[in-house]
């Protein structure tokens, strides 16, 4: 099931994001996600939850691209399913519900920025309609190496 996440979700959210940021590249951060930042970021910021039995295991959201009034109309997201849960349509789920609230606010395009070494990622995205935009060589640095970075992005 998926439906709009409430602040009592920000623990889940904050375990799933935080096993990515442990131990993938999926993220190039090293700072881990509190849940109360997050539960905080829900007052602006939209979030989406896929929950299997009752139990918080995907989340989705999107925020503006870069700072500025030039950039009010393109987003850019993040979507995370825990491993027990891939491969169901849960991340596809998200992806429409968040896409379809981005439409109806007036966004014009979403981007995603993908490790370059994360290809369930890429193909994920360019399944669902994602153009691979541009490769930014070795701009994140994880785990002792660098990391490219893909921009992939949607015209909704």
């Amino acid at each position: 099931m998926i439906r709009t996440a409430r602040p009592a979700d920000a623990p889940a959210i904050a375990a799933i994001w935080n096993h990515i940021i442990r131990d993938t590249v999926a993220t190039f951060t090293t700072e881990e996600k509190q849940p109360s930042a997050i539960a905080g970021a829900m007052a602006s910021q939209p979030y989406w939850v896929a929950e299997d039995a009752s139990t918080v295991v995907g989340f989705a959201t999107y925020f503006q691209f870069r700072g500025g009034p030039g950039y009010v109309h393109t987003m850019e997201h993040s979507v995370h399913i825990t491993p027990s849960a891939q491969g169901r349509g849960l991340g596809r789920a998200l992806m429409a519900a968040m896409e379809d609230h981005a439409r109806k606010a007036g966004v014009h395009s979403l981007f995603a920025g993908i490790s370059g070494e994360n290809s369930a990622g890429l193909a994920f995205h360019s399944a669902l309609g994602y153009a691979h935009t541009a490769r930014l060589p070795e701009v994140g640095r994880k785990f002792g190496r660098w990391h490219d970075l893909v921009l992939m992005q949607k015209f909704l």
